[in-house]
């Protein structure tokens, strides 16, 4: 996983280092310091940073290695009549 935040358009909201305080961190009010190749543990927490950041300043690649280890969709799920009219 590489993370690339646009430091132009980063606001300072702080959101992602709310959320994922292993990866990003406020240095002074507007300067937003981070780790670009965070560790694959902080993936759920850098989702949740990448969503909520108010201006969609962070940018992230998932690499072949993550999309191998990412879970894959139950079957049993998809598509699924829950009853109701044919």
């Amino acid at each position: 996983m590489r993370l690339v935040v646009d430091l132009n358009r980063c606001q300072g909201y702080a959101q992602c280092a709310f959320l994922a305080p292993d990866v990003f961190a406020m240095h002074g009010d507007e300067s937003l310091l981070y780790n670009p190749q965070a560790d694959p543990e902080q993936r759920e927490n850098v989702l949740r940073a990448v969503a909520a950041c108010p201006v969609g300043a962070i940018l992230l690649e998932l690499t072949d290695a993550d999309m191998a280890a990412a879970p894959r969709p139950s079957a049993t799920g998809a598509g699924a009549a829950s009853g109701g009219a044919p």
